[in-house]
């Protein structure tokens, strides 16, 4: 399902445009990490509402060592202080191209940009990338609060080795998207709207073609929107897909796992926003509702 929550480049490119992570700095974002306890939790789920190809199932007893974790993902800001300290270009920089959702291009944009197969909400659009989310003539200084996007696994790795930090395992994610609740369906329980209130960024309406906004954004929010889980974390499912350190399935080394659904998420093609929900893409792939959340060690 990758291809449809997230297009990436086929599993075994041509072109390999991993560079090596720079040398690590005197920055270091970790230490503003949240320190987690670990502890045994039930990971997975049997929801009906669930996709078993995923493997999101069977529920089993996992152990979690003491952890620490960001409460947000990487802003904008924080990935141009990473790329201003190291001159740092990402894959989609190198490739020349990322993908974006459709209705978010400039007419002119959309005139050149190839529909992806089978998935044409999404285009491959020349000149995408972090700094520039919707292609030539975009730009990220109004969102400097927002989850950086177009970011490769191999990007997020490379800020990690800068920070301080690495990606978070599957395991180590959903028991903090999980915010100490057991077998929630959400961060905050079971209900997608309890009391009518919005807790998350999907879409709103009739996926492709409306989006009513009415969680308040169309696109990626600030990271800080909606309220925390009970760990103190932001945005765990919706917003955008989160990178982390697996591999999708053992012992195929093709696909990374990434987490928590994005504000394309929709149940009638793609109910990922559920904190049992994975999905999937190859470590240089990069798109406009990708981006990631940093971990670490004990301090």
């Amino acid at each position: 399902m990758s291809a449809c929550c997230t297009p990436g480049h086929a599993p075994a490119p041509t072109l390999t445009l991993a560079p090596p992570p720079p040398a690590p700095t005197a920055s270091r974002p970790a230490r503003q990490l949240l320190t987690l306890p670990g502890g045994s939790f039930l990971m997975g789920t049997d929801d009906p509402e669930g996709f078993p190809a995923d493997a999101e199932g069977p529920i089993r007893e996992v152990a979690v060592e003491p952890f620490r974790i960001a409460a947000t993902a990487v802003t904008n800001a924080q990935f141009a202080a990473f790329a201003t300290a190291t001159g740092y270009t990402t894959e989609a920089e190198r490739f020349g191209f990322s993908f974006t959702f459709g209705a978010f291009l400039a007419d002119e944009v959309a005139a050149v940009s190839a529909p992806v197969a089978a998935v044409p909400w999404w285009r491959a659009v020349e000149g995408a990338d972090w700094r520039h989310p919707e292609g030539p003539g975009s730009q990220v200084t109004d969102r400097r609060n927002h989850p950086v996007v177009h970011v490769s696994w191999h990007d997020a790795q490379a800020y990690c080795a800068w920070s301080g930090t690495r990606l978070p395992t599957e395991a180590e994610w959903e028991y903090a998207a999980r915010g100490g609740l057991e077998q929630r369906r959400y961060p905050w329980g079971d209900e997608l709207m309890p009391d009518g209130r919005y807790l998350c960024n999907i879409w709103r309406g009739e996926f492709p073609v409306v989006n009513s906004g009415a969680d308040g954004y169309v696109s990626t929010a600030p990271v800080t929107s909606f309220r925390p889980n009970g760990f103190g974390l932001y945005n765990t499912v919706g917003n955008v897909w989160e990178w982390c350190a697996d591999w999708f399935t053992p012992g195929e080394e093709t696909s990374r796992a990434m987490r928590g659904g994005s504000y394309l998420c929709h149940d009638s093609y793609c109910n990922r926003y559920r904190v049992a929900a994975r999905s999937s893409n190859t470590p240089d792939s990069s798109t406009g509702n990708i981006g990631f959340r940093v971990a670490a060690a004990p301090a």
